[in-house]
């Protein structure tokens, strides 16, 4: 008989970014997939232990896992445009 997947809801998201916030994103979006831990890893085509390592907002996984890990799992990171300084100084004017 296959494990039964705890359903992890959505963090708010309009925090901060942080290590351990990207973490609980990850890993609402796999659960709520209902994938496994071990599932899910085998088709970003990372080892199980890094999963969980930005699961649980170890802030030392290289980026480029974090990245796989992302697009793996359908996790959208965007940025967005700036102003540059000159943009800025003349709203003050």
């Amino acid at each position: 008989m296959s494990r039964s997947i705890k359903i992890v809801a959505t963090p708010a998201l309009d925090r901060p970014l942080t290590p351990a916030l990207l973490g609980e994103a990850i890993r609402a979006r796999r659960t709520q997939s209902g994938l496994t831990l071990s599932d899910a890893a085998a088709l970003c085509g990372l080892a199980k232990d890094t999963l969980m390592k930005v699961e649980h907002g170890v802030p030392t996984v290289q980026f480029g896992s974090v990245l796989q890990i992302c697009a793996g799992l359908g996790v959208a990171l965007q940025m967005v445009p700036w102003q540059s300084e000159t943009e800025t100084a003349d709203e003050w004017c």
